[in-house]
């Protein structure tokens, strides 16, 4: 194989991470985020399939097969006959892993967007959103599990919702209204896989009305400016009680953003993230330390950032 110094040339796609399970919105309700993704590096080699030259972090396998940049691109490429070639990626890691905050899933989609783009421009027929979602999927079901929240959030931007995964439907939903977000990220490593283990099984019928009330509650708010309307939806009575329990600091980190100026705050994704939505820039830095305050009171380290909705999501350019 040609080395990648000697392949100039490709596609760059880069994904933005996002937050799912947005408050009560579990396993439907997905937000793409401005300020930290994924970016990937396509290019054609000589040697058919996938290889990965740079898995992003050290601790991430360079197989195809066990990546979920490879996975996907593996997904894309299976769809289309490029004769003897294969393509080779270089990944660069924006988000931390296993941190709630759409990583795996802006990998997939990056390595999807990229691989496709690739195809296109070289003229081979390209997969529209369904199928570039469908490849993510493949990934994703491997690593984390079968949800699409994170992964339409990293392809379409703005807030999305999901009604559907086989086939895939999903809307992207109105946002009449400028909202900051801010983030605290504690050092603790909680895998998605893990986080769903502890989500029950059943549900009672008051809980699930309560639920879908704030669901569909969400969704007003966005499309009408209401943020109040917002701040009181933003309750989560299924997943957030049971995995309080495996984020230490976590109440307190909460209290403090709402103390802070927040009007609403929840784990992003399955956790360790936090997020608190806030009506200014000022209210969002405010909380975002507040928040890490409160985490590094409690003994663990904690970093934090601001953020507001990434509306474009995925895109692509050539590689320089």
């Amino acid at each position: 194989m040609r080395s990648p110094e000697l392949d100039p040339g490709g596609i760059v796609a880069y994904a933005p991470g996002s937050i799912g399970n947005l408050g009560p919105g579990l396993d439907v309700l997905g937000c793409a985020l401005t300020g930290a993704g994924d970016e990937v590096h396509a290019w054609w080699v000589e040697d058919p399939g996938v290889h990965i030259f740079d898995p992003g972090l050290p601790e991430l396998p360079a197989e195809p097969t066990r990546h979920a940049c490879g996975i996907a691109a593996l997904a894309v490429l299976s769809r289309v006959s490029v004769g003897h070639r294969g393509i080779a990626l270089s990944v660069r890691k924006g988000l931390p892993l296993s941190a709630g905050q759409g990583g795996s899933g802006a990998s997939a989609i990056a390595a999807a967007v990229a691989v496709n783009s690739l195809l296109a421009t070289s003229g081979f027929d390209s997969l529209d959103s369904v199928g570039l979602l469908r490849a993510g999927m493949e990934s994703e079901s491997r690593l984390a599990g079968t949800h699409l929240d994170n992964l339409a959030a990293s392809l379409l931007g703005g807030v999305v919702c999901v009604r559907g995964i086989d086939p895939p439907d999903v809307s992207r939903i109105p946002v009449n209204v400028p909202i900051w977000f801010a983030l605290a990220h504690p050092s603790l490593l909680l895998r998605t896989k893990d986080a769903r283990a502890v989500l029950p099984e059943f549900v009672p019928r008051a809980t699930v009305i309560a639920q879908i009330a704030n669901v569909a509650a969400i969704v007003n708010a966005l499309g009408t400016g209401d943020l109040a309307l917002l701040g009181r939806a933003l309750v989560d009575h299924v997943a957030e009680p049971v995995r309080a329990a495996l984020v230490p600091g976590f109440a307190a980190a909460k209290q403090a953003a709402i103390e802070s100026g927040a009007i609403g705050a929840s784990f992003s994704g399955s956790g360790p993230t936090t997020f608190a939505i806030c009506d200014s820039e000022a209210n969002a830095i405010a909380s975002a330390e507040a928040m890490r305050w409160a985490y590094e009171s409690s003994g663990t380290s904690c970093s934090a950032r601001v953020a507001m909705i990434d509306m474009q999501g995925a895109r692509w350019r050539a590689a320089s």
